[in-house]
């Protein structure tokens, strides 16, 4: 399939919508993607950190950590910047919350939280996604340090620090093991590559609501 930048995945996304594939769909189907994913990549998989952003990146995060809890994954959830900002990520907060899913700001840890994160068997990067340009926050220095620590890591759709379209790498940017490209790939990926790992393609629904399929 051919890359994608950032704004013609906007556009097709926006298009999907108007053809009734609605936003929260889209936003479930690629958590549920991710989750499988890692389940397939990690066999036996036990526990899991899964470390959200603020923005639809985190919400893509917050389902796949719901999915992986109702697989019988131990799951904690990590806000890195916070709670949700947009209305489909705070939904999808609650919907993890509901099912047992442990969610802890990044400043709330306690120490019990981080010697489950030390031994958690996958960690799964949804800080930021297509929309991230510069240099990382403090808060996301630190996620992106924790998620750099040796584990395997799958990042959704881009790893945090890396610009989509352009490539370009912030200082201490994730460096995925699998980074899994919604839909489509992005430019980084290819441009990228040693921080994206392999990289896999995940349909979420958009090429079927656009009868492309």
């Amino acid at each position: 399939m051919n890359e994608v930048t950032t704004a013609q995945m906007k556009e097709l996304e926006r298009l999907a919508d108007a053809a009734g594939l609605p936003y929260p769909r889209m936003m479930e189907n690629a958590g549920a993607a991710a989750a499988r994913e890692l389940m397939a990549r990690v066999p036996g998989l036990k526990a899991a950190a899964v470390f959200c952003g603020r923005g639809n990146n985190g919400g893509d995060g917050l389902v796949a950590a719901r999915r992986l809890q109702d697989a019988g994954v131990e799951v904690i959830a990590v806000l890195a910047e916070g709670e949700p900002a947009t209305p489909d990520a705070a939904a999808n907060r609650e919907a993890a919350q509901d099912r047992g899913v442990h969610i802890q700001t990044l400043d709330g840890l306690t120490l019990q939280d981080e010697v489950f994160i030390a031994r958690a068997d996958a960690l799964v990067d949804a800080v930021y996604g297509t929309g991230f340009h510069g240099a990382l926050r403090p808060a996301g220095q630190r996620a992106a340090a924790m998620l750099n620590s040796g584990r395997f890591v799958l990042a959704l759709d881009v790893p945090s620090g890396v610009c989509a379209d352009t490539g370009e790498t912030a200082e201490g940017a994730v460096r995925a093991h699998v980074t899994v490209a919604f839909h489509a790939p992005k430019p980084c990926h290819r441009l990228a590559a040693e921080q994206c790992g392999t990289v896999v393609t995940a349909d979420i629904g958009i090429g079927a609501a656009l009868g492309e399929e």
